[in-house]
């Protein structure tokens, strides 16, 4: 059968106006690219308490095997990063202080580059620095101390907080003659409270001992109703290199052998006890799990988990 259907012509003859319309006039104007977007903040409850993930910066870098894997061969690291999609000349690099409400206390975990990065997140997720009670530092590298004062460099950010902050980290940058320390961390000293391993400030939130990163690097453990968070600082640089491969070193890790262990050992227990952590510099919003493979482990990161436990 040839020829067009009653209804085939029907739509044939309603669509014959519109063609020299459509063809006449200026083409319609595009959307502009709007550029990649990030959120500055991810909320989310832990037994009584609320935790907040703040992303203070983040920065591209090159060459990351002169940070990580610096014991490997160019060959292995090539072939790791391409297991996990990952470029083997380039590296996302994240800040992430990590905010606890314990309904009685805001409490801060590190500071940042800078009082800028970290009050810009703090400020999105509707906190003022005034508002933090305590800040504890987990080391004295400049990305965790960098936001302690405000741009005037003298007038300290958070000005209702106290401190808290291991003692044999604190002794041994008191000792090295380091700028950064002694420009952001000393003028605070009367108002900071020193603890050991297993010290707590408050209920709820216990130091873990996780030296190698720095002679006192300390990782925290958090714990409501419960329910356990790990705050494992920089135990770990990187969810790939510094977690499928501990023991490969890692340029800033004072102690290299040391941190190797101290990985092994806290992401050994995170991963036995399935218990979620947030790694300062893991792809934002850094919440996930350890699971043990091979000699190491991979990271899971957190989908809806504590949506369900709202």
């Amino acid at each position: 059968m040839t020829g067009l259907s009653r209804r085939q012509a029907l739509i044939a003859a309603a669509a014959l106006p519109l063609a020299p319309v459509l063809g006449a006039g200026p083409a319609l104007a595009r959307a502009e690219m709007q550029g990649g977007s990030q959120p500055l903040f991810h909320r989310f409850p832990l037994g009584a308490f609320e935790v907040t993930a703040l992303l203070a910066g983040t920065r591209t870098t090159d060459k990351p095997q002169e940070t990580f894997g610096l014991n490997a061969s160019p060959e292995d690291f090539a072939a790791l990063a391409e297991a996990n999609f990952l470029p083997a000349d380039r590296t996302q690099n994240f800040f992430t202080p990590v905010l606890v409400n314990t309904g009685a206390e805001l409490v801060l975990f590190d500071t940042g580059l800078s009082a800028e990065g970290t009050g810009a997140a703090l400020a999105a997720a509707g906190i003022g620095p005034e508002q933090v009670d305590i800040v504890v530092l987990t080391h004295m590298h400049g990305d965790h101390i960098g936001g302690l004062m405000a741009a005037d460099g003298a007038t300290p950010f958070y000005p209702n907080a106290r401190y808290v902050t291991g003692t044999a980290e604190y002794d041994h940058w008191a000792a090295a003659g380091n700028e950064g320390f002694d420009k952001n961390v000393k003028p605070l000293a009367e108002k900071t409270t020193f603890l050991d391993d297993g010290g707590s400030p408050v209920s709820g939130l216990t130091a873990l001992l996780a030296p190698g990163h720095t002679p006192g690097h300390m990782a925290w453990m958090v714990e409501s109703d419960g329910q356990r968070l790990a705050l494992t600082a920089d135990t770990a640089n990187h969810y790939v290199f510094s977690l499928q491969r501990p023991d490969w070193e890692v340029r800033f890790d004072a102690d290299k052998a040391m941190g190797a262990e101290t990985r092994k050992k806290v992401f050994g227990m995170i991963a036995a006890d399935r218990i979620p952590f947030i790694g300062y510099h893991m792809p934002f919003p850094a919440v996930g799990y350890a699971e043990a493979s091979g000699d190491g482990f991979r990271f899971v990161p957190q989908s809806y988990q504590h949506l369900l436990a709202g």
